[in-house]
């Protein structure tokens, strides 16, 4: 499967998924001693810990088909590094999505620490510290909503920056084997927007 497939299908999904359609099938067990022997995702997908937004529902995926990452704000740390790069190495999914969302609340802390001088105890500030350069330049005059939903997808392209600046993503993209894409979900109406 191409990246561009594997994107189309993920669009097919949340298709389904917003217009109430969604597969959800029951797995069985033959499907599950099967994907036992191994594993072959079609999409590597670092999204938010955010229990609205899973993914593998978002995108009517069955099982075996998503390579999930999740930790709170979509930020890049050494660990989720690591487990994309395995993806990458051992998996070879061709696409890899970054799909942060609306109303994130890492992303407000963020603004707010940021902005406002909040504190917050220690490991999340940690957290939002990877967080910050994605806020640096961002539009302060914005309204309230919009500069929320601006820094959603500046922390996105910023996850994505990091990832493009491995040696592995830079292989791979000279090569013609990966795409990365990122994205945006509305908690209101399940749709996905995948940014340009």
């Amino acid at each position: 499967m191409t990246a561009d497939q594997a994107l189309a299908r993920l669009i097919e999904g949340n298709d389904r998924f917003v217009r109430g359609k969604a597969r959800f099938p029951t797995v069985q067990k033959e499907i599950l001693a099967e994907l036992a022997k191994g594993q072959q995702p079609y999409a590597t997908i670092l999204g938010c810990s955010d229990s609205r937004v899973p993914p593998e529902l978002v995108f009517d995926a069955g099982f075996g088909e998503l390579f999930i990452v999740r930790v709170a704000g979509n930020v890049i740390s050494a660990e989720i590094m690591g487990t994309l790069q395995y993806a990458g190495v051992h998996l070879h999914t061709p696409l890899y999505v970054v799909m942060g969302h609306r109303g994130c609340g890492a992303v407000g802390a963020a603004l707010e620490a940021k902005d406002r001088g909040k504190s917050h105890p220690d490991r999340i500030a940690l957290l939002l510290e990877n967080i910050y350069p994605a806020l640096e330049s961002l539009d302060l005059t914005l309204q309230p909503e919009a500069l929320f939903d601006a820094a959603v997808e500046a922390n996105v392209r910023w996850s994505m920056r990091q990832v493009l600046e491995t040696p592995e993503a830079k292989a791979r993209l000279a090569a013609g084997t990966y795409k990365l894409v990122g994205a945006v979900y509305d908690l209101e109406t399940g749709r996905v927007r995948f940014l340009s």
